[in-house]
């Protein structure tokens, strides 16, 4: 029952096959395992890459199974088409449209596996890449609001300036008239006379005007600092908005491009792996020599070309003769004088019961 199975894989003629020797059949049932196993391997590796992109088991599954069904197909198409020649070259000629679409499917089923079997290190390159991302992403979103926030910033230290000028100058005219009071500046005289008061009176007036201006500032910078707390909590909401994107940066495309950032050599063992295993019943078929099912496959089907070459050229003969025999059959016709007569009498009374017919229906309209 399996040698069946795989001899039905192999896409060979069982009917052909059961009359060839076991050594022959044994040929066939490894080309047909071959083909099956390949299948199989293309069915596992579009599963596990569907899976990365739709992130379902049963999607992952039927559309692996598909995969599986066309590249087996396909294998199957390959291998039983091929036909051995007398000699390789014409061969390898057949069989080169053949080896390259081999190439193809065998690029198209390693890669999957290749992320599978890679998959810690491809995952430590797309975690730097989303760290590249969300420092960058940090950045640009930034560029929206640090303006804004530098500008306000920029209005707090001129504010807090502005007060700091004021107390220093209320501070100076507090040592001046502290000085002339202790005799020390001005008119030189100890005590509080005039000019002491006249003083006190401008540092009063000073410290008055500080006092204001710290109340008038103070609200402008919790104002500015409000709006400042504000642009923050929409830069982080923005950025925590953005960061799920980034967090699901890890399709196929992305596992396919962290995987060509990893050392080739790995990579390109496991394909030349797949591609001698995608390749091995089209070079077993040409490095095989001509055998019994190959010899017997050539007859039927030569014997089939010469039957149908033969009806056709016999079809072609009897038609050549049948329009011969027509011709001269209406040309012996056209000479008969009796056959002109018939044909001359038979037109003059359809003639005659057209006119009829014609003098009816105007008569009738009248």
């Amino acid at each position: 029952m399996l040698q069946r199975f795989f001899i039905g894989c192999s896409g060979a003629d069982t009917r052909i096959l059961d009359d060839c020797s076991s050594g022959e059949r044994t040929k066939y049932v490894g080309i047909g395992a071959t083909v099956f196993f390949t299948a199989v391997m293309a069915f596992i590796a579009s599963a596990y890459a569907l899976f990365t992109v739709f992130d379902n088991v049963v999607i992952a599954l039927f559309f692996g199974v598909v995969w599986g069904l066309l590249i087996f197909n396909l294998d199957r198409f390959i291998v039983s088409t091929l036909r051995k020649r007398d000699r390789l070259k014409s061969e390898f000629l057949q069989a080169t449209p053949r080896i390259l679409l081999a190439l193809i499917i065998a690029v198209v089923i390693s890669k999957p596996l290749e992320m599978k079997i890679f998959e810690k290190e491809i995952n430590q390159v797309l975690l730097e890449q989303k760290n590249t991302l969300t420092l960058a992403n940090k950045e640009q979103i930034s560029l929206q609001y640090q303006p804004s926030i530098a500008s306000l910033e920029q209005e707090i230290s001129g504010l807090k300036a502005e007060i700091a000028t004021k107390e220093t100058e209320t501070d100076a005219l507090y040592d001046t008239y502290i000085a002339e009071a202790e005799g020390r500046e001005g008119t030189l005289l100890l005590g509080k006379g005039p000019v002491y008061k006249e003083k006190r009176e401008k540092h009063d007036a000073s410290l008055a005007e500080l006092q204001a201006l710290k109340e008038r500032n103070r609200q402008k910078i919790n104002a500015a600092e409000s709006r400042i707390a504000a642009l923050e909590e929409a830069y982080a909401a923005d950025v925590t908005q953005s960061q799920p994107v980034i967090d699901g940066f890890d399709g196929l495309m992305a596992r396919i491009n962290a995987l060509g950032e990893l050392p080739w050599f790995p990579s390109f063992f496991i394909f030349l792996l797949f591609l001698a295993v995608e390749t091995a019943p089209i070079l077993v078929k040409l490095m095989s020599p001509k055998g019994p099912y190959d010899l017997k496959l050539e007859d039927e089907e030569s014997a089939v070309r010469t039957w149908v070459l033969q009806k056709v050229q016999q079809r072609e003969q009897l038609l050549a003769t049948d329009i011969a025999i027509n011709k001269q059959v209406y040309g012996k016709i056209e000479e008969e004088k009796v056959v002109f007569a018939h044909k001359k009498e038979r037109a003059a009374e359809l003639m005659r019961l057209q006119a009829d017919a014609f003098h009816k229906l105007q008569a009738k309209q009248l």
